[in-house]
């Protein structure tokens, strides 16, 4: 058998494939947190023992890679994968937990939940990482299809039957207005009553149709006064007076992000609640 020394080092290959994949030193050390001395050097010593140039040095502009930086880029990442894959398997084996966990999030549940979540995990697991992900439901059961993400932190809007869904908690839905509107002083409002103003629409794939779907089971029709795929800037609309919006997340927070505040209605009826839950 023939055995070839290597004199690189995995953390060698880490440093080059931060700089290949950002096309910067700096960016590069940003992400390893390690100084740009380190990366540079890294990247020398690795371009000696392999015998090829992988960058090309560009003053004040970065760096980018050269045909066989491309073509070994691919193979060092395959090679830290697989490295990473034996600390895997040794976990499943032995007591304990460690590796990288893709997690995505529903971009609506994202900021209130995964730092927390993220801190409590890491802490009881100190050899563990997180990366996540903010997403609409579209993209977050597709990122779990493709084993691009790992595990899902969102609704049960159209889990696909090869997705298994362990539900958590369920979220009666509200309505938002500014503290100005006539219902801020309301415990309670009809979608009949609020099918007149304007509705201020979560434009998000499967979200908004959840959210006409409750209009249309009544018989009624929205008026839709703007749409947004983000929710904080339909609270800021929502406090300047533009009109209502629907939701099933509720903020710790009543004050919008330009410190306006905002009045959660609970909306009377039945309704079907969010079930928010993990999928995998």
């Amino acid at each position: 058998m023939l055995l070839i020394a290597m004199r690189y080092t995995f953390r060698q290959l880490e440093y080059f494939v931060a700089a290949g994949e950002t096309g910067s030193v700096t960016l590069a050390s940003e992400r390893v947190n390690i100084s740009q001395p380190s990366i540079s050097t890294a990247i020398s010593q690795l371009e000696r023992e392999l015998g090829v140039q992988l960058f090309v040095r560009h003053h004040a502009h970065g760096l980018s890679l050269t045909p066989a930086g491309r073509t070994l880029l691919r193979e060092a990442k395959n090679v830290l994968q697989q490295a990473e894959q034996l600390y895997s398997v040794a976990s499943e084996t032995g007591d304990q937990v460690r590796g990288q966990l893709n997690v995505g999030c529903f971009t609506t549940l994202a900021a209130m939940v995964m730092p927390e979540l993220m801190h409590s995990f890491t802490t009881a697991f100190p050899a563990t990482q997180i990366r996540h992900v903010a997403l609409n439901q579209e993209d977050l059961l597709e990122g779990l299809r493709t084993a691009e993400i790992d595990v899902v932190v969102t609704y049960d809007l159209q889990i696909p039957t090869e997705i298994s869904f362990l539900p958590l908690a369920k979220l009666p839905i509200h309505a938002i207005v500014s503290e100005a509107h006539p219902f801020a002083s309301r415990v309670a409002v009809t979608l009949e009553e609020l099918a007149s103003e304007p509705l201020l629409l979560l434009d998000l794939p499967l979200s908004r149709e959840y959210f006409l779907a409750l209009f249309m089971k009544e018989g009624l029709e929205p008026k839709i006064g703007g749409r947004s795929a983000y929710q904080d800037v339909l609270r800021t609309m929502v406090a300047n007076g533009y009109g209502y919006t629907l939701v099933n997340v509720r903020p710790r927070s009543d004050v919008a992000l330009d410190g306006r505040r905002v009045v959660r209605v609970r909306l009377s009826g039945d309704h079907r609640p969010m079930v928010v839950g993990v999928a995998t």
